[in-house]
């Protein structure tokens, strides 16, 4: 059976259970988290260590609309709420405490949903909680010193984003310890996903609300050079799901799935300035590790539940970007991306275990824990991809009193498998040419208490999606956002 014929095979057997469902739903939950991390407001943490004890307090609201097209073409409107409330505590720069709840409202409109839940209130949760300590503002505000070293320490719910973001963006409850000694700064990190935390693997029973994952990383870096910052790192993902069982009818046949990926990275990069005006960034990982196979082996008629075993990984990716900045009042900036990341032939989806890794053979797709930047309507996976990506961003009223933080930009992709035999997180054939995307978006402050955000993406098929069996015959997919923000 070739590639083509498995791909369009699983296809149809994960359009008629409910993993299908859990794709969507996977791909919805990654649209939203890069949409509210562009958006969030962010809470300044730098505070003067002559001012002895700051409380800072608010809130903020966010009304936001959604219009987004899934993979086989059905548009889903959605109409969301969320309410935020803040305080910290900072105590002369060198003890801090930050506290932030949120709670979400989301309205779909009938059969919108992509679970079958319909909408979702979700009760008062804690976004952030974080105590952080700085010993060289410590040294300074009671000692009187200047210190060559430092050692922070940032304990609690936070967020923790390596890099570019390949192998690690991710909400954790842990420790994040800093340690300087010019030129040489290490950061380590042992922490746990939080619960709501969308996990990597849609077909896993309560990936979207339940995932229980460790970390364990070091990274190096050096700042030898002021233009250049290097970087080494290695990070342990330890899989804590266990006992977690998926029981599934295909063709007729029960198969059970149970679930364990362990990983490690191993990574390497660096990031600076080759100019005044040119920034950069490159980020290159090996994966390692060892995960369970597929349950169940296909022969185009019927299915076969078989033994789940234990399989080597061996996977890479790669991320570089530059950014161009003009220096102009208008603050415009020229962005180029590319992001590489390996695929595996004999996986019938590149994330998931049910239609995974083949038993008996090593996994070669890259699967990471990051956040990345893969379109707005397209939204797919960091895995078995080749991606393109030029943008541009300016403000263009920088001398108007009403529109001088009104920033537009744009970003336009190209994609393509990295292995056209492989798969990806949906329905393709065995061609490379994913497709085509253009995204839009604006962010305007209108005064201190009131911003505005919109974002709009269309993807455009390419032959290896167009006319698959969950697609919607190569017609384009759009994205529509529109998010108003009230600070209080």
């Amino acid at each position: 059976m070739t590639f083509s014929q498995r791909a369009t095979a699983i296809a149809t057997l994960l359009f008629a259970s409910t993993a299908y469902g859990q794709i969507e739903l996977d791909r919805f939950e990654k649209q939203l988290e890069q949409i509210q991390r562009d958006t969030r407001l962010r809470v300044d943490t730098d505070v003067p260590v002559d001012q002895r004890v700051l409380i800072d307090y608010g809130g903020y609201y966010s009304f936001s609309f959604l219009a987004i097209d899934d993979p086989s073409g059905e548009t889903h409107i959605l109409r969301q709420n969320d309410l935020n409330a803040y305080v910290r505590v900072n105590l002369d720069g060198v003890h801090e405490f930050f506290i932030r709840a949120r709670t979400t409202y989301r309205d779909f409109n009938h059969g919108d949903d992509f679970n079958g839940a319909g909408d979702d209130l979700v009760e008062p949760t804690l976004d952030r909680a974080t105590y952080r300590f700085d010993l060289r503002r410590y040294r300074a505000a009671y000692d009187g010193e200047v210190i060559d070293y430092d050692f922070t320490l940032s304990g609690g719910r936070q967020l923790v984003h390596w890099a570019n973001g390949l192998s690690l963006s991710q909400d954790i409850d842990g420790v994040v310890i800093t340690l300087g000694y010019d030129p040489i700064v290490a950061e380590i990190i042992v922490g746990h996903t939080r619960d709501s935390t969308t996990d990597i693997d849609s077909s896993r029973p309560g990936f979207d609300n339940e995932t229980a994952r460790m970390f364990y990383g070091l990274m190096l870096s050096c700042k030898a050079d002021p233009k250049h910052t290097p970087f080494i790192y290695a990070l342990i993902q330890n899989d804590q799901n266990k006992n977690e069982l998926l029981t599934t009818t295909v063709l007729g046949t029960n198969v059970d799935t149970r679930f364990r990926y362990d990983t490690f990275y191993i990574g390497a990069g660096s990031r600076g300035s080759i100019t005044d005006n040119l920034l950069y960034g490159v980020e290159v990982v090996y994966q390692g590790g060892r995960g369970l196979s597929t349950s169940f082996t296909f022969d185009g008629v019927t299915a076969t539940e078989i033994d789940q075993t234990r399989e080597d990984i061996h996977a890479g990716a790669l991320d570089f970007q530059l950014d161009y900045l003009l220096n102009d009042a208008n603050r415009t900036r020229f962005t180029f991306e590319v992001l590489l990341a390996t695929g595996d032939t004999d996986r019938l989806h590149t994330t998931n275990t049910f239609g995974g890794n083949a038993s008996g053979t090593d996994d070669a797709a890259f699967n990471g824990f990051g956040l990345l930047n893969t379109g707005l309507a397209f939204a797919t996976n960091g895995s078995n991809i080749m991606m393109f990506r030029g943008g541009v961003s300016t403000f263009p009223l920088p001398s108007s009193a009403a529109f001088s933080r009104l920033q537009i930009g744009s970003n336009l992709y190209s994609f393509n498998k990295f292995n056209r035999n492989a798969p990806i997180d949906e329905d393709t054939s065995d061609r490379s040419h994913l497709g085509f995307e253009a995204d839009v978006f604006i962010n305007w402050q209108i005064t201190s208490d009131i911003s505005w955000a919109v974002r709009y993406g269309v993807f455009i098929p390419g032959p290896a999606i167009g006319g698959s069996v969950t697609s919607n015959d190569g017609n384009p997919r759009h994205f529509f956002y529109s998010g108003l923000t009230f600070a209080f």
